[in-house]
């Protein structure tokens, strides 16, 4: 949390906040309880560039902004503190290490391990009142066809971005 106290720092994490609530406008509904967003890459960005306590407020944050810029349901606090463990996670899986194919794949999937298949799952079983094998079902399509794409996504992202911190803050 040191970091935020650094004014390039600060304003870096609140374009990748501004860029994960905007993103997060963005869905492919599947059906119900399962959906396609590209709010994680800012999330996993900030966490990889400034730690597991900024990766985890920025997760959190992106929760709470997108749901007051533009509802798109009830809030549920369960999925801000979702969005603070992947955060967190992205965080302690990818500070000040090198994004590797092999590190951004075990991150990704412990991260879906994790927040996607146990915690949304249970989240969104509470929130709409059905059991958690039945959400879990039409979840886990999303999830095998994503995991790749997030990973690809992931390693895309997270190589430009450090590349470009290096370049242009750490130069500065």
């Amino acid at each position: 949390m040191k970091n935020l106290r650094d004014t390039k720092v600060l304003t870096i994490c609140a374009m990748l906040l501004a860029i994960a609530v905007i993103l997060g406008f963005f869905k492919i509904p599947i059906s119900d309880v399962a959906e396609i967003r590209l709010q994680f890459l800012p999330v996993a960005l900030s966490g990889m560039l400034f730690g597991p306590a900024v990766g985890g407020v920025i997760g959190g944050l992106t929760d709470v902004l997108g749901f007051l810029v533009k509802p798109t349901g009830p809030f549920f606090p369960g999925f801000t503190i979702t969005g603070i463990i992947q955060g967190a996670l992205y965080g302690l899986m990818l500070y000040k290490k090198e994004p590797t194919l092999k590190r951004i794949i075990v991150t990704q999937l412990f991260e879906t391990l994790a927040a996607d298949i146990i915690l949304t799952t249970i989240n969104l079983s509470i929130l709409y009142g059905q059991g958690i094998f039945a959400v879990l079902g039409a979840r886990i399509i999303k999830i095998a066809v994503m995991l790749p794409v997030n990973i690809l996504l992931l390693t895309v992202v997270l190589r430009a971005g450090g590349n470009m911190y290096k370049r242009i803050i750490k130069k500065a």
